[in-house]
């Protein structure tokens, strides 16, 4: 005969049973936000595929490619990502309709990788108000880790004003009576990175004896590079966009003038910068990097390059290996992919901002050894970690060891 206890506790398991069940189908219950199905995560994107600074757009073209190869793969989690890329020639304008366009008729889950400091500018509030991610945003303004007063947006890159103060550091230890004149873009991306320049220097900010300021919208640069080597300055720093940066190294070199030379990392790609200038030219120009450079043939047999390779090969053929853009855009693809994966299936807008910010020691294929993104919910700064950098013959040679930022504690 059963007892009355024994009936008690069959039922009491019967339901413990029912509940774990339902509760854990509960738990594996999808989650979607607009631009999410069963089959497709649908990204958006901005990159300036003309205008000024249209040397960038590879990036989005690497990104594309990336991103066909995941889907050759089978997707993420059985989902195709379908990666909805737009020009806005590097027009905050032309980058709020872009922005808009996006969100609102093409209905994407979030914004991944917009370029450039201005245009990130223009769609950050609008970005924010919207509760959409505006996701590792392709400048290095120090604004966009700022999480407290824009949640939905994080960087990616090392922030300019880092740079500045690595500069800074190198300056004063190697030649500590400098007279420097500095050459900025006249926007976040020059006023963030001069920032750092004289954080770092200090009480010494006194050695800066010249600024000079370009629009994106002059044709050439020259004139101000005149003026700058007329000050009697022998250091140089040059807050740069490709197009520039080439401009003011071949300059440089034309007027004879040998100061030290420090090139800001976003100008300092070997396709795009270094070999238009003329090589002869970019000897000796100093930089900062984070990312591996595929025209090195010290990275032939690492495994990391040689995936990277492998994709160029398959998947664009026609890019040029040694552009650092195009290292650029695999890293930043390879790392999206990665928040994507740990997302799962809760693929909501808010649970996209919360695993971007909790990367761990994630290092993509292309990161330089040592470097490694990791972020958390008070630190929206992925890459903090930079090493210096020289111009030997037909490439850079990194040396050093890897140099903490730490903006975001």
């Amino acid at each position: 005969m059963i007892s009355t206890t024994s009936l008690r506790l069959a039922a009491l398991s019967t339901v413990t049973l029912a509940f774990a069940a339902t509760g854990g189908s509960a738990f594996a219950q999808k989650k979607y936000d607009t631009g999410v199905t069963d089959t497709e995560i649908k990204i958006g994107n901005i990159i300036p595929y003309s205008g000024p600074a249209s040397a960038y757009g590879i990036i989005g073209k690497i990104e594309e490619a990336y991103f066909k190869m995941i889907n050759d793969q089978g997707g993420i989690n059985g989902r195709k990502i379908n990666f909805i890329t737009y020009d806005d020639a590097y027009s905050p304008p032309k980058a709020v309709e872009q922005a808009r366009k996006l969100v609102e008729s093409d209905e994407v889950l979030f914004v991944f990788g917009p370029l450039g400091t201005p245009s990130n500018t223009a769609i950050q509030k609008y970005m924010n108000a919207k509760k959409i991610p505006q996701l590792f945003v392709a400048t290095g303004a120090t604004k966009f880790g700022d999480y407290k007063a824009f949640p939905w947006t994080m960087g990616w890159q090392p922030a300019y004003q880092s740079e500045g103060r690595i500069f800074a550091k190198y300056a004063l230890t190697e030649k500590p009576n400098g007279k420097i004149g500095v050459l900025y873009q006249n926007d976040d991306l020059g006023k963030d990175l001069l920032k750092g320049l004289k954080d770092g220097l200090g009480d010494k900010a006194s050695m800066i004896i010249a600024e000079e300021s370009y629009e994106v919208s002059e044709p050439t640069i020259e004139n101000h590079l005149v003026k700058l080597k007329a000050t009697g300055a022998d250091i140089l720093v040059s807050i740069s966009t490709p197009k520039f940066a080439a401009q003011a190294i071949k300059k440089v070199g034309e007027l004879g003038w040998k100061p030290m030379f420090f090139q800001s990392n976003v100008g300092s790609s070997v396709a795009s910068v270094m070999r238009p200038a003329g090589l002869e030219n970019s000897q000796g120009v100093l930089s900062l990097a984070y990312a591996k450079d595929a025209s090195d043939a010290q990275w032939d047999t690492d495994d990391g390059m040689k995936k990277y390779l492998d994709f160029v090969a398959k998947y664009a053929p026609t890019a040029n290996r040694a552009d650092s853009s195009a290292i650029y855009g695999y890293g930043q693809a390879q790392t999206v992919v990665q928040v994507l994966k740990q997302a799962g299936d809760n693929l909501t807008r808010e649970n996209i901002m919360k695993q971007a910010a909790s990367l761990k020691d994630f290092a993509p294929d292309t990161m330089l050894p040592g470097v490694k993104i990791n972020t958390s919910a008070t630190d929206f700064y992925p890459i903090e970690q930079l090493r210096m950098m020289r111009f030997t013959g037909e490439k850079w040679d990194v040396f050093g060891p890897p140099i903490d930022s730490n903006l975001g504690g």
